[in-house]
C-alpha cells in the first residue's frame, strides 16, 4: 500500500495529538497523528513499547510524546525512548500534506 489519508490538518491542534487507524498491508494499524510545538506534525505508532497504551491520550512537550500511564517520554521523529520504563522505540510513519490533508504510509517505517 501507499500514503493514505489520515485526518485534516485542521484536526490536530499545536502541541496535540489525533489517534487514527489505518490499513496496512498486515492489517490495521493505530498511528497517533501529533504536531509538536513547533507546528510541525509526525505519525508515530500509537502504541507505548513498554505498557501497551494509547499514546495519543498522552501530552506533548516540544517535540517528545509522554505516555500517560508510566510516563515514558519518545521522541517524535525517530519514535527512541527518552526515559525510562521504556526501551524499545515505537515506528515512526512517513507523514505527507498536501493542501489540508495529512496521509501516512504505514507500510514504510522509517528506520529507528
Amino acid at each position: 500500500m501507499s500514503a493514505q489519508f489520515a485526518c485534516a490538518v485542521t484536526d490536530v491542534a499545536v502541541s496535540g495529538t489525533r489517534r487514527v487507524e489505518l490499513e496496512g498491508t498486515r492489517g490495521t494499524v493505530e498511528v497517533a497523528v501529533v504536531r509538536d510545538a513547533n507546528g510541525d506534525l509526525h505519525a508515530i505508532n500509537d502504541v507505548c513499547s513498554h505498557g501497551a497504551v494509547s499514546l495519543s491520550d498522552g501530552d506533548v512537550d516540544g517535540t517528545t510524546l509522554e505516555c500517560w500511564l508510566h510516563g515514558s517520554v519518545f521522541d517524535l521523529s525517530t519514535g527512541k525512548p527518552l526515559s525510562l520504563p521504556a526501551t524499545e522505540p515505537v515506528p515512526v510513519y512517513p507523514l505527507t500534506v498536501v493542501g489540508e490533508s495529512v496521509f501516512v504510509d504505514v507500510d514504510a517505517p522509517k528506520e529507528n
